[in-house]
């Protein structure tokens, strides 16, 4: 490989500030904060709003959209347009 073209690639710590829920990856983000893991070894932390975690649909509290209601509320609101 050519050297200074890659990215660094390396082990970092995600961490999801809704839940927080903490998980270690590799990557190549670029961060400024480091977080000491529970193996004692430090880590640069990326700080997320979502993960799988906190997100609706991994954690089964998705709210399913009722199209059908939408379609008659229009119906209702506009009517059915008369032919001309």
């Amino acid at each position: 490989m050519k050297k200074d073209i890659h990215p660094n690639y390396r082990d970092v710590v995600f961490w999801d500030l809704s839940s927080d829920f903490k998980f270690i990856t590799r990557s190549t983000i670029e961060t400024s904060e480091n977080i000491t893991w529970e193996d004692g070894k430090s880590y640069p932390v990326y700080k997320v709003e979502v993960s799988s975690q906190s997100h609706p649909f991994y954690t089964g509290k998705n709210v399913l959209v009722d199209t059908a209601g939408r379609v008659d509320k229009f119906r209702k609101r506009y009517g059915a347009q008369k032919e001309a």
